[in-house]
């Protein structure tokens, strides 16, 4: 697809230009798109989403993915929640990953995705991420929308750069938040130490808001005090909720990467200490998902059940501390 920048386009930023002369795609799949080496500017390549064009120069944007990037299809079962012409809710269990990346390139929620709906879904985001609008770590579970057009994937992609997208979490922490409901707003960028985790950042990094309220606030003698926290995001950052707790000096039960280490127990109820030792992954669930349908255009909302190492958790807790 190649385009010519007139007089009126002169000086504009390449994401904007493009993204106005694209409708199809958001400006955020535009970004994607340069970032992956797959425009060109006078038969260069683009080297960054930033950059400003000049008038008479050649834009041109491959939207194929080249042949050597194939998916490998995967028969996983999925767990739908949902289905129409449009869209698809997908219930995703905990240690799934969302799309291949390093280290994991297949039994990933796309590899399955693959296998099931071939080429029927949404490809802006490319042949390894088919549908794939948003994300959620891998030992968090809950609910993802998958668009199955490229035109449902833009109208969604747009309400999440908006940030009118619903999101709530469930999660259990340790301690008690304070104070017991509030909302954070802090930058998150990569953690300088180590390039896998994330962190608060006091000046640089993407804007991260995550609203919460203690639901629950858990003790007695023989178990640690422990919260069930609701979170409603904002914005959807790379391990968001995780790093917010850290941040405000508590951690999800069964977090390995953000949690404290080596925690020690004087004195523990066994029944707690057995299914806490069986809880695989952090304790956060994606447990709500709203947003307006692409093709309806009016307000859907979507909920799931907890897994059932942390309803397991959370009715022991409930028992204990009644």
């Amino acid at each position: 697809m190649k385009f010519l920048v007139e007089k009126s386009d002169d000086s504009k930023r390449l994401d904007i230009f493009l993204s106005e002369k694209i409708k199809h795609l958001t400006r955020s799949n535009i970004k994607k798109i340069i970032e992956s080496k797959n425009v060109k500017i006078n038969k260069k390549i683009a080297d960054s989403p930033s950059k400003k064009i000049k008038i008479d120069s050649e834009i041109e944007i491959e939207l194929l993915i080249k042949k050597s990037d194939k998916l490998l299809p995967n028969k996983i079962k999925l767990d739908i929640h949902f289905e129409d012409k449009d869209i698809l809710i997908i219930n995703k269990p905990k240690g799934m990953v969302v799309h291949p990346g390093a280290g994991n390139y297949e039994n990933t929620l796309a590899n399955a995705l693959a296998h099931k709906y071939k080429n029927k879904l949404s490809d802006i985001n490319g042949e390894l991420r088919p549908g794939i609008v948003h994300r959620i770590d891998k030992e968090t579970s809950g609910l993802l929308v998958i668009a199955k057009n490229n035109l449902s994937h833009s109208k969604l992609g747009k309400q999440f750069s908006d940030h009118s997208i619903k999101r709530k979490y469930l999660c259990l922490i340790w301690g008690v938040i304070r104070p017991l409901q509030g909302r954070i707003e802090t930058l998150i960028s990569r953690n300088k130490k180590n390039r896998q985790l994330m962190m608060v950042s006091d000046v640089s990094g993407k804007k991260a808001i995550t609203n919460y309220k203690t639901i629950t606030v858990f003790q007695r003698q023989d178990i640690p005090k422990i919260s069930l926290v609701e979170c409603e995001l904002e914005t959807g950052r790379t391990h968001q909720i995780r790093v917010h707790m850290q941040y405000k000096g508590t951690s999800l039960l069964g977090d390995n990467q953000y949690g404290k280490k080596g925690i020690k127990f004087k004195k523990i109820n066994e029944d707690f200490f057995k299914k806490l030792s069986f809880l695989n992954g952090q304790a956060l669930h994606a447990k709500s998902l709203g947003f307006i349908h692409p093709s309806k255009n009016e307000w859907i909302n979507f909920e799931s059940e907890l897994p059932s190492d942390f309803k397991k958790l959370l009715d022991l807790l409930k028992n204990l501390c009644s």
